[in-house]
């Protein structure tokens, strides 16, 4: 009788477990899950991208938005994260930790000076960012807009004191489509996506803005792929940002 029950038993625990465990790629099974760091500038896109790359691989995107700079520091300190993307070379090669891939440059970008709508200081170009009165706020130094905008504005020979340096191109914009700002300079993308809260006039100083990306640890590999992918190239393109040369 107890070698019986002890064969009852066994067959109950190995139905338990068979009904009770699945297997990658099962319909019910749960997608996994990358994390990518990105440059808050590359928000609105890689919303897109993400949603693209979860219906062709089944894995979920979480990112995390912030000044490069920022990501950077936040990696080298032990933040977990599968891919990153930065919007300049130079604060990516500031990586310390060791990397599963080779960074790709994946887009590029330009710089524009935004207004408050309408234009209502009436500004023409970067000679007038240094007008007497005029509230002018840009991205820090250690942001790579911050350093892009400072180099439109030595080619264009023009000195702005600015009232803020802001953590990330996003609070630029927001603070000029608030009106708590005259001007700005932003990247094209931003300026597009904020629509018709703000104006737009052209920086032809602007020096071109290359983004790469590279793998944290192999399975974010994927996710940079697909960045230079056609697909991902696609997607990039619709919101304004240049293909990568």
């Amino acid at each position: 009788m107890r070698r019986t029950l002890a064969i009852a038993l066994v067959g109950v625990l190995a139905a338990a477990c068979s009904s009770g465990s699945r297997r990658p790629g099962e319909a019910n099974a749960k997608p996994h899950t990358i994390t990518v760091f990105a440059a808050a500038s590359l928000a609105n896109a890689f919303t897109d991208e993400a949603s693209a790359y979860e219906k062709q691989t089944r894995v979920h995107v979480r990112f995390s938005f912030a000044g490069s700079q920022d990501l950077v520091a936040q990696l080298n300190e032990g933040a977990p994260a599968d891919a990153v993307a930065t919007a300049d070379t130079a604060t990516l090669g500031k990586l310390t930790i060791r990397l599963a891939g080779t960074p790709a440059v994946f887009a590029r970008n330009r710089l524009v000076i935004v207004t408050a709508k309408g234009n209502p200081k009436h500004i023409t170009g970067a000679a007038d960012l240094s007008r007497r009165g005029l509230v002018v706020v840009l991205a820090a130094p250690s942001v790579p807009a911050g350093r892009y905008a400072t180099a439109a504005l030595q080619a264009a020979h023009v000195t702005v004191h600015p009232k803020s340096l802001e953590d990330n191109v996003r609070g630029v914009l927001t603070k000029v489509g608030l009106g708590e700002a005259d001007a700005g300079i932003v990247y094209v993308t931003d300026a597009d996506s904020a629509g018709t809260k703000v104006a737009t006039i052209a920086l032809p100083t602007s020096p071109i803005a290359t983004y790469p990306a590279v793998a944290v640890d192999a399975i974010g590999q994927s996710f940079v792929d697909f960045l230079t992918s056609s697909t991902g190239q696609a997607i990039l393109a619709r919101y304004g940002f240049l293909r990568p040369e």
